[in-house]
């Protein structure tokens, strides 16, 4: 049995400003996401390659996600659709922030 919540090291500039290499986040399993959400998620075309990214909008069966950094990110524009493995929830280090849907 696969607990909840899981935590995650983040690495690489994709979601800079939000997030940077080092942060430590805390991720609550699910497959459901919205808009502005930020998620742990898997490109189906690159299944061993675990990434935080932005929802960026529902893509057929799965998820548009993009990165934050548009000089420093792979996202669905490269990869396509992606499936979300959870939604991260909390960031403890360096400091706590609660992340809300971006507005839109």
């Amino acid at each position: 049995m696969r607990l909840p919540w899981f935590t995650a090291l983040v690495s690489g500039p994709s979601m800079v400003p939000t997030l940077r290499a080092g942060d430590r986040i805390l991720v609550r399993r699910t497959r459901t996401a919205r808009v502005g959400d930020l998620v742990v998620a898997v490109f189906r075309s690159r299944p061993d390659l675990l990434v935080v990214k932005r929802v960026e909008r529902v893509d057929g069966d799965g998820w548009w996600v993009v990165g934050d950094n548009p000089f420093g990110s792979d996202d669905s524009a490269r990869y396509g659709p992606a499936d979300v493995v959870g939604r991260v929830t909390f960031r403890w280090w360096p400091q706590p922030v609660r992340f809300r849907r971006v507005p839109g």
